[in-house]
């Protein structure tokens, strides 16, 4: 007998479900004063168990379902953008990269470019569609966006950290008591 969890209805619903949380984390971002940053992180770490339990594939297409639905439902389109140039798809990029690479030095040293780029490419993207000057970033003749990115590479270490532990504990302690009784 096939396990509960390879069903393929069981399989549709996981990562509906999933996406569903995904969207309402991404529509309530105007809500939620720091809604901007901190949930499109969560909607992200949503996609750990739909990789874990079923792969890249599966969590690629809530990743894309998130995505699309996010810009037609959520009122915070920077948080959007953040989900979609970066927080969205990294635990499935950190997952390739983790099993890919023994050092990890290297995986370490490709994260944080895949972060950077992702980064600095929301902020052109942001720009450009907000139409903000380039001049409007500079205080006391300090560029701000510098000023972000670098707190920003610190956040990214804490979030990949705490991407990893959220893996430990759902494997250890989480999967047993969602799945348990699938099985």
């Amino acid at each position: 007998m096939k396990n509960g969890l390879q069903k393929p209805t069981f399989r549709i619903a996981f990562c509906g479900i999933s996406a569903a949380l995904g969207v309402v984390l991404m529509m309530i971002t105007s809500l939620i004063p720091v809604g901007t940053y901190a949930l499109p992180c969560f909607a992200g770490i949503l996609l750990l168990a739909v990789l874990i339990e079923y792969g890249a594939k599966w969590a690629a297409g809530v990743f894309l379902t998130v995505s699309v639905l996010s810009v037609f439902l959520a009122g915070d389109k920077e948080a959007v953008l953040y989900y979609i140039a970066f927080f969205g798809y990294y635990p499935i990029i950190k997952c390739k990269i983790e099993s890919k690479l023994k050092s990890k030095v290297v995986q370490y040293i490709l994260k944080f470019v895949v972060f950077n780029i992702a980064a600095v490419g929301s902020f052109y993207i942001g720009m450009w569609l907000l139409s903000i000057p380039n001049e409007d970033y500079t205080i006391f003749g300090v560029y701000i966006p510098w000023v972000f990115l670098i707190v920003g590479n610190i956040f990214f270490a804490l979030y990949d950290y705490a991407v990893t532990v959220f893996v430990n504990v759902y494997v250890r302690n989480l999967r047993d008591k969602l799945f348990g009784r699938i099985k």
